[in-house]
């Protein structure tokens, strides 16, 4: 075990991010059950649905699970209601500031956890009273931060500054990745575009098929006029690039971007016309496989890369077997 474990009660310290469209009570519950964190994504919910989701959840598993919240969405006064008064244990907050609702969830009893993107902003969610935060990385898909940090520099910065544990994000979606986190400081990780590609996510099959089809270069970071997103290269992004690359200004994004275009692409599937989210990982991930599949690999594989590096580091400190030849 160790403090994100014991934070929230879990057998493995990988936690399932609350990803609009796709973190549905299915693949939270399922990623659950499978010894991680599962969020389910409020972010694509209006209340009801948000509170269906929650019931839902409870049933499908006894385990914990949370729900993440874009502080940048409306709703979020009747949002907060649903989950205090759902008895949710875990709240996960972004794109907004923490100060605003951390002390009310702590009131209630509830773990809060903050996504940040700079030691600055890591400071203050600690200073807010948050439990851990998430340093997420530039790699990552979906809503981003402006900095550009990548998490390769961005975890270690976070882990030098704040005493609450750090979960990392951001280009993880392996034990590899996990086990090189863990070397810069993290004490756990936050994975989004491999649960995109299981049949529990709440997203399209078409989307999935575009993110299992992608490689490296396809995605990019854009819209950060208005928020910065990062999406799969296709007809929509070529519009929105035009419209950049001109000097769009932020009404003009806006327009371009009306209502709906995250829905389009990723829940119904309009590949053409629609926000296809997705984070730089998504070059690494091959096929369709449950949500219990991903945790178990994800760990497995972390466990063996950490052993398989301590074999090295032992090899490589132990003193030659014989002497060299003499002149």
């Amino acid at each position: 075990m160790n403090r994100i474990t014991q934070l929230f009660h879990t057998k493995y310290p990988i936690i399932q991010a609350g990803m609009i469209w796709a973190s549905g009570w299915r693949l939270a519950s399922a990623v659950s059950n499978a010894g991680g964190l599962g969020l389910i994504g409020s972010g694509s919910m209006y209340p009801d649905v948000l509170q269906e989701h929650i019931r839902k959840c409870r049933q499908a598993t006894s385990q914990p699970f949370g729900v993440n919240v874009p502080l940048l969405y409306p709703d979020i006064d009747r949002l907060m209601e649903i989950i205090m008064a759902e008895g949710v244990k875990i709240v996960f907050t972004s794109a907004g500031n923490p100060k605003t609702w951390t002390p009310v969830l702590k009131e209630a009893g509830i773990t809060v956890v903050h996504v940040v993107s700079s030691s600055t902003f890591a400071l203050k969610s600690e200073a807010a009273g948050v439990d851990a935060v998430v340093a997420e990385g530039f790699e990552a898909g979906g809503h981003n931060g402006r900095e550009e940090t990548t998490s390769m520099v961005l975890i270690p910065a976070v882990c030098e500054k704040v005493k609450i544990p750090v979960i990392a994000a951001g280009g993880i979606g392996s034990g590899r990745a996990m086990a090189a986190a863990f070397a810069l400081g993290a004490e756990g990780v936050q994975v989004g575009s491999r649960f995109v590609a299981t049949p529990e996510a709440s997203s399209h099959d078409n989307f999935k098929q575009a993110v299992i089809q992608a490689g490296e270069g396809d995605t990019v970071l854009s819209l950060k006029k208005v928020t910065p997103v990062r999406l799969i290269r296709n007809p929509f992004y070529e519009s929105v690039k035009a419209a950049e690359d001109r000097g769009a200004d932020t009404a003009e994004l806006l327009a371009l971007l009306g209502k709906g275009r995250a829905k389009k692409g990723m829940f119904e599937g309009r590949l053409e016309e629609g926000e296809l989210e997705i984070g730089q990982v998504s070059a690494l991930i091959h096929e369709i496989k449950p949500a219990a599949a991903v945790v178990r690999e994800i760990w497995e594989e972390f466990r063996d890369t950490c052993g398989r590096l301590g074999e090295l580091i032992i090899n490589s400190s132990s003193p030659p077997t014989s002497s060299p030849p003499s002149a």
